[in-house]
């Protein structure tokens, strides 16, 4: 029986959730994730867990943070001071913005603090810092 190894184009179907129960991601009523094991484009732990599947199996695995999108990190919250945000902008706790970086790629950020003084950014990924659930079903190697 044929098993997914390091190179092969492979396609799952999956649900993700926080260890409360909450679904963040699911393919469930679309098409399979397709990617290339081993390539670097998946987070850690789920490259990991697919590794070795075979065909139809299904297998559901607690993926560490620091296997999936790191810690939060301190260093990725940013202080902006309320003369340096834009007068169109009205800062509140919760919206999601999006900045660009020395290359001119958008980094999404969420506000995190607000006060007359300066806003506090969060650019951390959303799921930095929670260990993650999946249920996979590995459905095709090409």
């Amino acid at each position: 029986m044929s098993v997914a190894t390091k190179g092969n184009a492979v396609k799952v179907h999956y649900t993700g959730r926080l260890t409360d129960g909450t679904v963040f991601d699911s393919s469930s009523n679309r098409e399979p994730l397709g990617f290339v094991l081993g390539d670097g484009n998946m987070i850690k732990g789920f490259d990991a867990a697919v590794n070795g599947m075979a065909i139809g199996e299904m297998k559901s695995v607690t993926i560490p943070s620091l296997e999936a999108y790191g810690e939060k990190r301190e260093d990725m919250m940013i202080d902006i001071p309320m003369d340096q945000v834009p007068a169109d902008i009205k800062p509140e706790i919760g919206m999601e913005l999006s900045l660009q970086n020395q290359a001119g790629q958008p980094v999404p950020v969420k506000v995190v603090h607000v006060d007359e003084e300066k806003i506090v950014l969060d650019a951390n990924h959303p799921l930095a810092g929670e260990d993650l659930i999946f249920d996979i079903t590995l459905v095709e190697i090409g």
